[in-house]
């Protein structure tokens, strides 16, 4: 430990660095997988009243009124849920529970830059098993060792917006000896879901997130699905209060609208179609999302310059390079005015041919 008194596995970590959020000027946003639209006309008058009952008192430390409608949705008791600050938050809790130090974390690479430093802000180690050209996992991630103590599992995947069949993920269940963590941030604009999976096994857990399909980035609220005996244990490591009372409101009445969710969700869908196709037309590898986003790679270009022109025309893109993988480019699907002002920018950058 240093004089700071900050121990010094924290002093060395590089730590997760988020997208850009730029605050002063104005850019067309297309870095960090945010729904370009409003949310639920629900949820104003539900913050609103929230405010108006008054915010002098602690939140409810459950969120009951969330678990019970988002049960209602997923046709899983309450008792099955749990809430926090963000999907991040969940992930945090899980890792926190289950990861101790010189423990190891298994995950997929490329992925989720946030599950490394979850295992190193505990002074933990993780296991990297490399996606194939295909996006799919090879055998080594369910065997090897050192033995984990937890696996991570994004699905869809970032950066690649692909995702594996429920059947490869319940085998991967089966085979893994220790908990899974499905996370589904982006699986409201997929075609499947893990959470059965959920009820088949007491291993496995579902994490999601209101930040991308329900359009409350801004308000931070994420929820697990595990059975109720590791829902009690992970209560227990979870901050008193982590959600507040006007994230509680707003997160309730956006989860009781599925009428709005999926309006919202066939539009991001359809852009997604033309935005992968149109950048396929330009000559880039587009894998099939099943996100609100797409992964474009292109051996002939230049991808950091072109990030960095088309921020100069004040666009931004999230530029991408992993160990042993192509550089890319991941562009969040907007409307389709954002689109049209995306691809003349891009065709103005990189004249077609």
């Amino acid at each position: 430990m240093s004089k700071t008194g900050v121990r010094s596995h924290i002093e060395s970590l590089q730590g997760y660095a988020p997208g850009e959020q730029p605050q002063a000027s104005k850019y067309l946003k297309l870095n960090t997988n945010e729904n370009p639209y409003p949310p639920s006309p629900q949820v104003e008058p539900a913050v609103l009243n929230a405010v108006r009952r008054g915010l002098e008192r602690y939140p409810d430390p459950l969120a009951t009124a969330f678990r019970i409608q988002a049960g209602l949705q997923h046709n899983v008791p309450p008792e099955w849920i749990l809430c926090g600050n963000g999907s991040d938050d969940i992930l945090t809790i899980v890792t926190r529970a289950m990861v101790g130090e010189g423990d190891y974390l298994r995950l997929p690479h490329p992925s989720y830059v946030l599950y490394r430093t979850l295992a190193q802000l505990q002074n933990a180690k993780y296991q990297e098993v490399q996606f194939d050209r295909t996006w799919n996992l090879p055998a080594a991630f369910t065997s090897g060792t050192p033995v984990p103590k937890l696996a991570f599992l994004p699905n869809p995947n970032s950066p690649s917006g692909t995702m594996l069949r429920v059947e490869q993920v319940d085998e991967i269940a089966q085979q893994l000896p220790c908990p899974l963590l499905i996370d589904e941030a982006y699986v409201d604009f997929a075609e499947t879901h893990c959470i059965e999976l959920v009820r088949r096994h007491a291993h496995v857990m579902v994490s999601r997130t209101l930040s991308k399909s329900y359009a409350l980035a801004g308000l931070r609220f994420g929820y697990l699905i595990a059975q109720p005996s590791l829902i009690q244990q992970l209560i227990k490591v979870k901050d008193s209060y982590n959600c507040d009372a006007l994230s509680i409101a707003a997160a309730t009445a956006a989860i009781s609208d599925p009428d709005w969710l999926n309006q919202n969700r066939q539009r991001i869908i359809e852009q997604r179609e033309r935005l992968t196709q149109a950048m396929r037309q330009r000559g880039f590898d587009v894998p099939n999302s099943q996100a609100n986003f797409v992964w474009c790679e292109k051996a002939s270009t230049d991808l950091k310059q072109l990030y960095e022109k088309l921020k100069e025309n004040r666009v931004l893109v999230r530029y991408m390079r992993y160990e042993g993988w192509p550089e890319g480019i991941r562009i969040s699907v907007g409307t389709a005015e954002q689109m049209d002002a995306l691809l003349a920018i891009l065709d103005t950058i990189q004249p077609p041919r």
